[in-house]
């Protein structure tokens, strides 16, 4: 089979083309070979006329450019408005998040609110070993809240009706001594439930966070939870 290249083919393409074209021409023009050709030129002038008007002209190019612009431009709307969208509804989450967490921080007597000044009623300081006085755990105190600070549910669990007027008493935080065996590390109790004791070391993996040593009645703060509590 012979071998069609390119320019053979467009010319066999224009050839094949060519036949409607002069079928077409022949029936509404008649037969007439001077007729036929006449019209024929009249097409093929309207053709290139019609194909430097749209592909030749400057305005035409500038009508098409403008056009694209404005499609670019609606695209490019909508791409904003979609990425405004997304940053609002991320950074709304983002928001909520954060301020869930830092819900949850100022509960048990883990604020970095400064407490200061410290109210008389506060019987104990950061610091104290305390020993409770129905579970016999001992710890160490590192941090209080003039009342209850926790979640409803918790303290709906913790304090029964009969024991209501417990949330607005002094709560502690408490790390518990691993000596103990105890199975909680830390504790968050009211001032009445706990007794101070000295001489007695509390042993917990995060003592050296809170404290740099032990003067044998207490425990020596570190600088940033002195700066929370500064009167103890």
């Amino acid at each position: 089979m012979p071998h069609i290249n390119a320019a053979a083919a467009l010319q066999i393409c224009v050839l094949l083309s060519a036949l409607p074209a002069q079928y077409f021409i022949s029936q509404w023009y008649g037969t007439d070979s001077a007729q036929r050709i006449q019209v024929t030129e009249r097409l093929i002038i309207a053709s290139w006329s019609t194909f430097t008007k749209s592909y030749l002209s400057l305005n035409a190019w500038a009508d098409r450019l403008k056009l694209w612009l404005s499609k670019t431009r609606t695209c490019l709307n909508i791409g904003l408005l979609i990425l405004h969208f997304r940053n609002w509804y991320y950074g709304e989450k983002k928001t909520k998040i954060g301020d869930n967490e830092a819900a949850s921080h100022s509960y048990f007597a883990e604020s970095n609110h400064v407490r200061s000044p410290k109210p008389d009623y506060i019987q104990f300081s950061v610091g104290q070993v305390i020993v409770h006085k129905t579970f016999g755990y001992s710890g160490v105190i590192v941090g209080w809240d003039v009342k209850a600070k926790a979640p409803e549910e918790w303290l709906q669990h913790k304090y029964p009706p009969a024991k209501q007027d417990l949330k607005d008493t002094p709560h502690y935080r408490i790390l518990i001594n691993k000596a103990n065996g105890f199975g909680k590390s830390t504790a968050y109790i009211a001032e009445e439930e706990i007794t101070i004791i000295v001489g007695l070391e509390v042993h917990h993996p995060d003592m050296e966070a809170y404290f740099s040593g032990y003067d044998g009645s207490k425990y020596i703060m570190q600088p940033w939870l002195k700066n929370i509590y500064p009167h103890d």
